[in-house]
This record gives structure tokens, sequence and C-alpha cells, in this order.
């Protein structure tokens, strides 16, 4: 009998092109109707989505246009250090969710909203769409472009990356918020990196 433990392990089975492109798609809805929440309740989050929210709140500007704009330069850091194909799907994944932005409002109306509430499932939402965009080599651009390279080139915990980055963000937000939509906001902002903290760990995930 031999008793030598089996050590081969499956072929890795490659993400196809239709994975991808439904993982763009949910990810991207599910990101966008936790933003739905954030913009309703009067919140920021982080990232240049925070950005996006900060001069959307000061200028009135679309908010869908203003954020694929802010995410221009990012593009390059892309192509140049993570590759052609995740700057693609990155390019197309943003270009989605300003449409997707724009166009909620059209099939769907919200009401009042507790604003922790919001924040709690805003950050929810916002970080399981990251998380599945991530997990088919894409992103939403900006921030989250810059912390998945630091993860793969020095393995900095994406998570914790963002937190720091988007805690910037939001201490811009004192410039704009009264004190208790603030503290929503940054629970939204800890909920959503927490997200990625627990799921998006290189040693128990590789994304192909």
């Amino acid at each position: 009998m031999n008793l030598t433990p089996q050590t081969d392990t499956p072929p890795i089975e490659r993400h196809n092109l239709f994975d991808d492109a439904q993982a763009m798609l949910t990810g991207t809805l599910v990101v966008a109707i936790g933003l739905a929440f954030i913009k309703q309740a009067g919140l920021l989050t982080g990232g240049t989505t925070g950005l996006a929210f900060l001069i959307h709140y000061f200028t009135g500007s679309n908010f869908g246009l203003t954020l694929f704009v802010i995410n221009v330069p990012f593009y390059a850091l892309a192509w140049w250090r993570v590759g052609r194909v995740f700057t693609v799907k990155t390019i197309g994944a943003v270009g989605l969710l300003a449409l997707l932005t724009e166009a909620l409002p059209n099939v769907m109306t919200l009401g009042w909203i507790n604003p922790f509430f919001a924040g709690l499932a805003g950050g929810l939402l916002i970080g399981v769409g990251i998380l599945i965009l991530f997990r088919h080599r894409a992103s939403l651009g900006g921030f989250n472009i810059l912390v998945l390279y630091l993860q793969e080139r020095y393995g900095w915990k994406a998570g914790k990356v963002q937190m720091a980055l988007d805690l910037c963000i939001l201490a811009a937000g004192t410039l704009r918020l009264p004190w208790p939509l603030l503290a929503a906001s940054v629970l939204g902002a800890v909920i959503l990196n927490f997200v990625l903290m627990v799921n998006h760990r290189p040693e128990r995930y590789v994304a192909f």
C-alpha cells in the first residue's frame, strides 16, 4: 500500500473572457449601488472616488465624468508597472462605473437613509465590488492600482495601505462635512477596507 501523500496539484484554470466580463459588470454594479447609498446620505468615501465626491460637492460637477478624469493619470502607472491587460480591464471598469453611477438614478430612487447605515452598507457593497474586480485582475483605478502594485511588489497588505490613503482623503472632508456625516464616512471607509484586508490576501487567493 502506498502511504506517500499525494503532492500533485490540479492545473490552474485561468479566467476566460466570459468570466472577466461578468465580473466587471457584477463588481461595478455592486460598487455603484454602494456609492448611491454614500451619495444619498451626503457622505464621503476614500480614494479617487472620495476625491470625485469632494469635487462634486464643492462644484456640482458631473460625478461620473469627474471620477473617470481623475483616474486618467493612474492608468500610466498601471500600464508601466502592472501590465497591459490589467490596465485595459481597469479603464473598462472605471468607465462602466462612471456610466452606472449616472444611470442608476433613472432606474431607482432612494429616499431618506440613516448616514451610519449608509456608511455601513455602502462600505460593504463597495468593498465586495472591488474584491470581485481584484480577483479578475482589474481595479477601479487610482489608489486601487497603487495598493495592488505595492502588495504584489513588496507584500504590503492592500487593505491596510488603502485605509491609510483613505483616511487622508477623509481628513480633507472636514472642510465640507459636519462631524456626524464625517464619522459615518469614516465608518464606511473602515468597513470597506476591512472587507479587503480579510478577503484579499495573496496567500489565500491568486487571481488569473
